[in-house]
């Protein structure tokens, strides 16, 4: 059903008026020989078309209400560029949020390197103590076979090559005289 804004304009309805789309508006705004170009956005036409309404008194001051403020196309591209520059900042902060947190994961990663390195010094170092004191226990072992070896050499006595050493033992001479050599040489 085409609109007709004779009919509209002998029984004007607000609510019928706000659901208007571009076309009806145009259409209207030609029926009242308004001042327009159909390029316009349809709430500049729709501005235009309340305020030769509420003139002619079809419809009260409530009417103002639906009419929008025009915002021109300078302060458009101002909002535009606005929102444009906040979404750059956002977009920096969080690419530098996650140039932090990438920089610290590589600090932890190099921690946690540094750590194992620490961590595998620290073994080796032990093992290399732990294989002085082996050594050394080897060392201890081998100087005290060394000494006992020598020493049973040294105490190795074959009466039987030094007999000669051995006091004669003659009756006539006392018994104790003889023990008090045998003890002399024993000490040597």
């Amino acid at each position: 059903m085409a609109f007709d804004a004779g009919k509209f304009l002998k029984t004007p309805d607000l609510e019928g008026f706000d659901d208007l789309k571009k076309e009806e508006l145009v259409l209207f705004a030609r029926h009242l020989k308004l001042d327009f170009r159909v390029s316009m956005r349809k709430q500049i036409i729709k501005n235009l078309v309340i305020d030769k309404l509420v003139d002619a008194e079809c419809f009260g001051e409530e009417a103002l209400e639906l009419k929008v403020e025009n915002v021109d196309a300078f302060k458009l591209k101002q909002l535009e560029l606005e929102h444009e520059l906040k979404l750059k900042q956002l977009e920096k902060e969080k690419a530098e949020l996650e140039m932090k947190e990438r920089l610290e994961m590589e600090k932890m990663k190099e921690k946690e390197k540094e750590d194992d390195f620490k961590l595998k010094q620290a073994e080796l170092e032990m093992r290399e103590r732990l294989e002085i004191e082996k050594m050394k226990i080897e060392m201890a072992k081998e100087e005290s076979n060394t000494k006992f070896q020598s020493k049973s050499e040294h105490f190795n006595f074959d009466a039987a090559k030094n007999i000669r050493l051995v006091p004669k033992f003659c009756e006539k001479k006392q018994l104790t005289n003889f023990f008090h050599s045998l003890r002399k040489l024993l000490k040597i």
